[in-house]
């Protein structure tokens, strides 16, 4: 497993692609995030708006980024036809996905804490002139969203690798991941029978992880933030449970 690991990471860092959706992830996040608070401007009385969860906005926009580097770290080997060359130096193919798993998720997570603290700073900065609450990482909830928000870029990253791993196509897999992150939302739109919404916000992976950045309100939510990010880890772990059997089953 060691040596699997240190082969992934040296493909992982030898090539541009991955530090360039790792800047990305930060910039686009955080960015989205400053837009987010900055347009957003309460009365004197003040406004019942959770300011974590505006803070932290740009979660929505870096998951997307997320999910393609994730693919990356396997389609691309499939497109190029060098997974035949890795699973001939690793024959173990369970080894080789949880190398992977390893090599992309780790990154990611890392980038996750700066993007996230990156978020916070800029709506720290922002705040005060839209009359917005303040926001403390020594406040329980808040410290609960920053770390669920890095810990939802972290299975969104294996939900990637888990399908990509799957239809060993990175259009197809990207297809799908954004798919199933994005078009939940839009679907919600279209719903009006009320318990169907709600059945939908709380299977849906989206909808449902991004629970964890609520930090008002929490009865009023369809489902609770630590439950709706056992939600999204359970599609992480299908898709990798897919991806790991198809892996196993099939040729290179």
């Amino acid at each position: 497993m060691r040596a699997a690991v240190h082969a992934e990471w040296t493909k992982l860092r030898t090539v541009a692609s991955p530090g360039w959706f790792l800047a990305s992830t930060v910039v686009l996040t955080v960015g989205l995030s400053a837009a987010a608070v900055a347009a957003t401007t309460c009365p004197a009385a003040g406004c019942a708006i959770d300011a974590t969860k505006l803070t932290l906005t740009g979660v929505v926009l870096g998951q997307a980024v997320v999910a393609m580097l994730a693919v990356s770290v396997i389609g691309t080997e499939y497109s190029t036809g060098t997974m035949l060359t890795t699973l001939t130096a690793v024959p173990r193919r369970g080894v080789v996905l949880a190398a992977k798993a390893v090599t992309a998720t780790i990154p990611v997570m890392l980038a996750s804490v700066l993007a996230v603290l990156g978020s916070l700073i800029a709506g720290w900065l922002i705040r005060p002139g839209h009359g917005l609450a303040p926001v403390s990482l020594s406040e329980g909830p808040t410290l609960r969203a920053a770390a669920g928000s890095v810990l939802y870029l972290g299975l969104i990253c294996l939900l990637g690798l888990g399908i990509a791993t799957a239809v060993r196509s990175s259009a197809a897999a990207v297809g799908i991941v954004l798919g199933l992150l994005y078009l939940f939302p839009v679907l919600l739109t279209v719903v009006t029978d009320p318990d169907w919404k709600r059945h939908i916000e709380q299977i849906a992976p989206s909808n449902a992880g991004l629970a964890i950045l609520a930090t008002t309100d929490l009865d009023d939510l369809p489902i609770g933030p630590w439950h709706g990010l056992g939600v999204l880890a359970a599609w992480a772990a299908a898709a990798l449970v897919a991806g790991g059997l198809a892996l196993r089953l099939r040729d290179a």
